[in-house]
């Protein structure tokens, strides 16, 4: 984050609650799954096969879906070139809006597959070739990093350079508290926000180009 421009930080903390969003969205509607936080499925699959629980599978399944949507990101953002980070975005709510038209229709696990294809597909918005600069849909490494940081401030050295790691988790925990929020008002139906969103940032994405002053 500490090297991001302005208009990146704001991107990025966006992109994070959206995960935080549908990650909340998802996990109220598959009764305690997650669409987004992989390292809690891979537990859920541990604990699933030492169950021997049908657990194990849905929670590999999920795993599988959000790899396949960092494939295809990852494929999509190399064709796209300079143009990925628009790109990305309208993959993003395309798949949010598939997974709430499914959620119309009552068809659950594959509205959630879904949705987890297009959380992994987010992690590719800051990608650069094969270097993710910023994970968006986990923060675990954010709090360690904000963890160094208020340890570098306390040493008298960097004295605000936890604030934009606790703005990016911030926008994970808002994100999670109006997906579950929306979830409870209106069901699935919170995922038509969710690919409005996306939508949002896709223009967002989109730089101003710098114009040329006019000749004198």
């Amino acid at each position: 984050m500490k090297s991001f421009d302005r208009h990146d930080r704001l991107l990025a903390i966006g992109l994070s609650a959206l995960a935080g969003y549908v990650d909340a969205v998802g996990f109220l509607a598959t009764g305690g799954f997650f669409v987004s936080f992989m390292s809690g499925n891979s537990t859920r699959l541990g604990v699933g096969i030492a169950e021997m629980s049908g657990n194990a599978a849905i929670a590999a399944m999920l795993i599988g879906s959000f790899l396949v949507g960092v494939i295809a990101g990852s494929l999509i953002g190399r064709v796209a070139g300079r143009r990925h980070r628009e790109v990305v975005p309208l993959l993003l709510a395309g798949l949010l809006g598939g997974a709430a038209l499914l959620g119309d229709f009552q068809q659950l696990w594959p509205a959630a597959v879904l949705m987890a294809v297009a959380m992994g597909v987010e992690n590719i918005f800051f990608a650069e070739g094969t270097e993710v600069r910023i994970g968006l849909t986990y923060m675990t490494g954010r709090l360690v990093k904000i963890g160094q940081m208020l340890a570098a401030a306390l040493a008298g050295e960097d004295r605000w350079g936890w604030i934009p790691h606790v703005l990016l988790w911030s926008g994970l925990l808002g994100g999670g508290a109006a997906g579950a929020v929306a979830f409870i008002l209106v069901g699935s139906d919170a995922l038509w926000i969710a690919a409005a969103a996306a939508l949002v940032i896709a223009v967002v994405a989109r730089k101003p180009m710098a114009v040329a002053p006019p000749p004198a």
